[in-house]
């Protein structure tokens, strides 16, 4: 008798990987990518391109974002990943990516930490519709509900956010010449093949590729997390490959891939007073357990020390002052 889906998903062994779902992020383009020693006037003549991709997040934000780049404050950045497609199309998909970027440039420090796209939630504003994944957030209600519970969940700011989907990533690396990445383990995916620890010049399919896998990796979604945060490493720190985003041809076909609330003004704050920051990333991921069976789905549910423990680290990263974390995550 074929395997139900429930039982599958406990096991995390499917017979074919769901391809539209597993879906990286990689948004870099418009924030960290932006490297110093490029001109105001070069940044001019791509800023009605970069103005494209602008799209307000309809959502009231907790903190004054113009007087935290004025000041050279950390800032946080909600970064997403979305399903296949462009983002004018109808169906928005799930962010099947999500990453809390804080940015540091008084302690020169980046921390990049990963929400597993299961973890169960009770979805701010969605109540009738029960407990979900978190992926589901920008499904209901777009980039603000998506905000919205990540700071309820945890209890941080979200200062900025930006979604980009599959075809940003690949157009993102091809245009860098590709990147050279150290694979974490041996696997084959795509027609592609890994090796653990060789070093490996990867063009943006193969890096796509790369941070897609999941149901082959022992770490599963956890494992995923980790290549994508690698890649996205790489990207940030290879500087000196990235002139040739900059330039408005290049930005003005990405901004179909990308949404972002950060303005031309944001960006160029940020390159010029944050940049220093990316010398010292570190990665982290919200760890849960998985299995959990919840309104006919297998999510993933966080103890409440965990989530204590992610909200320390991010608001540490933040300079701002110890609190509880959020409380509309499933902790049993």
């Amino acid at each position: 008798m074929e395997e139900s889906r429930v039982e599958r998903d406990k096991n995390q062994t499917p017979k074919k990987p769901h391809k539209k779902r597993n879906i990286i992020l990689m948004v870099i383009a418009v924030i960290v990518l932006i490297i110093a020693g490029f001109s105001a006037y070069k940044f001019a003549s791509i800023k009605s391109a970069v103005d494209n991709s602008y799209e307000d997040s309809g959502i009231t934000k907790e903190r004054n974002t113009d007087k935290l780049l004025a000041n050279k404050k950390p800032i946080s950045i909600l970064l997403m990943g979305t399903d296949t497609g462009e983002l004018g199309r109808d169906y928005k998909g799930r962010t099947d990516s999500m990453m809390v970027i804080t940015i540091n440039p008084q302690t020169n420090k980046t921390l990049i930490t990963s929400i597993p796209r299961d973890t169960a939630v009770n979805i701010p504003g969605y109540a009738d519709e029960g407990v979900a994944k978190i992926n589901a957030a920008y499904a209901y209600g777009s980039a603000k509900t998506s905000i919205d519970t990540v700071q309820k969940m945890l209890n941080i700011p979200i200062d900025f956010y930006a979604v980009l989907n599959m075809h940003g990533l690949e157009q993102i690396v091809n245009q860098i010449g590709g990147v050279t990445v150290k694979p974490l383990l041996t696997f084959d995916y795509e027609g592609y093949h890994f090796e653990k620890g060789q070093a490996t010049h990867m063009n943006g399919a193969k890096a796509l590729a790369y941070t897609r896998m999941r149901y082959d990796d022992p770490r599963s979604d956890y494992g995923r997390q980790e290549r994508q945060r690698q890649v996205l490493t790489v990207v940030a720190k290879n500087s000196g490959s990235v002139g040739s985003l900059l330039n408005a041809g290049f930005i003005k076909t990405l901004s179909k891939s990308t949404q972002t609330d950060m303005t031309f003004g944001d960006l160029t704050k940020i390159a010029t007073s944050y940049l220093s920051a990316r010398n010292n990333m570190e990665d982290g991921y919200i760890q849960g357990q998985s299995g959990k069976e919840i309104n006919d789905q297998i999510m993933q549910v966080t103890p409440q020390s965990e989530l204590q423990n992610t909200t320390n680290q991010i608001r540490n990263n933040l300079g701002l002052s110890q609190a509880e974390t959020g409380d509309i995550a499933v902790n049993n």
